[in-house]
């Protein structure tokens, strides 16, 4: 077996002394134009690839990122988390860093596996799912110095903004506005909204682009706004139930946009083929029974993620003290996927 190539094999064959080529490997910015392409010449020639155990030696850094593995849920769009997850892994490994998962019981529970893998120095920063109103996990991370990044908004008044917070979300605001301008370019007019108990912020912004559309475009009063509304946990028999109550209210419903797939699948069964739905997740379930839906763009938040807490070096961690001013946060733009109207019939 032949040997693998060393940094001395890449100063040799570059012309270049053994710093120069560190330099180039962990601070390429100090390194001349034309010594770094050089050096990266003799590094496509060699095959030569840093030896990472080595290097986390020497910088004491992990190279690797912590996450919490999110219990599992009944709502079909529980698998969201797990395809973020799929493509943070995939966009991680392309930049030399590795993700490590862990569980947690609740909030403090995270809290506590944060602070031992801290101090086991087994990860240099952490990626935040499920954020919520005074989250006290990033509380946490702020008072105590450690790189993290949050998919979803903080949520709260004074920290949406707040420069220690680095966070990547999904306009669902947006994206819900744009699922009801499609149902009343169909020609509804009375387009129910069937979202989540409003202590959710996430469907609180949602339910707003609904809001958005009907006031803009529906020609109806608040009050009968307010009546085209309904509420169900994420969980498709309760949101069967929801929309029959909101039908046998008497209310009129030419369509329905729905916070999430499952309360989707939920309306459909009970309005059948007749009444159309769009959904929101654009999960496989959504696919295979032909239901529009709103789709989150899981790649462009990962990579969003991952740009955020490397900041302008992109040769580790930084977290946001290193990050530029103007580059931490970013609101990514879901797009709606529409199609031919489901063939599923109502529930007798």
């Amino acid at each position: 077996m032949s040997q693998l190539p060393t940094v001395l094999d890449v100063g040799r064959v570059a012309g270049v002394s053994r710093q120069t080529v560190s330099n180039v490997l962990n601070s390429p910015q100090i390194v001349k134009p034309e010594t770094r392409e050089k050096v990266e010449a003799a590094i496509a020639q060699l095959g030569y690839r840093p030896h990472a155990s080595a290097r986390r030696l020497r910088t004491r850094k992990s190279s690797t990122l912590g996450i919490r593995l999110d219990p599992m849920t009944n709502g079909i769009s529980g698998s969201l988390l797990d395809r973020f997850l799929h493509a943070l892994t995939e966009q991680a490994d392309r930049r030399g860093l590795r993700v490590m998962l862990f569980t947690a019981t609740g909030p403090e529970d995270e809290i506590r596996q944060f602070a031992r893998l801290r101090d086991g120095a087994d990860v240099d920063g952490f990626v935040l799912t499920a954020t919520f109103v005074n989250d006290p996990r990033t509380e946490w991370l702020i008072e105590n110095n450690v790189p993290f990044v949050t998919f979803g908004r903080p949520w709260g008044i004074d920290d949406m903004n707040d420069p220690r917070h680095l966070w990547v979300d999904v306009d669902g605001r947006s994206g819900v506005r744009d699922a009801t301008d499609h149902l009343l370019d169909e020609g509804a007019s009375h387009v129910a909204f069937l979202g989540w108990p409003t202590k959710f912020s996430t469907g609180d912004d949602r339910r707003r682009g609904w809001r958005d559309a009907m006031e803009a475009r529906s020609g109806l009063d608040p009050t009968q706004l307010d009546a085209l509304q309904a509420d169900s946990e994420d969980d498709v028999a309760a949101a069967s139930q929801a929309i029959r109550a909101l039908i046998e209210s008497g209310v009129r419903v030419d369509a329905v946009a729905c916070a999430s797939d499952s309360l989707a699948l939920g309306a459909l069964l009970v309005v059948g083929a007749e009444v159309p739905v769009v959904g929101y997740d654009n999960t496989p379930v959504a696919g295979a029974i032909g239901l529009s839906s709103v789709e989150q763009p899981l790649d462009e938040v990962a990579v969003g993620a991952l740009d955020l807490l490397l900041g302008d070096g992109a040769h580790g961690i930084v977290g946001w003290e290193s990050s530029s001013p103007e580059k931490r946060h970013r609101l990514v733009t879901p797009r709606l996927v529409v199609r031919e109207r489901s063939p599923i019939g109502r529930l007798a």
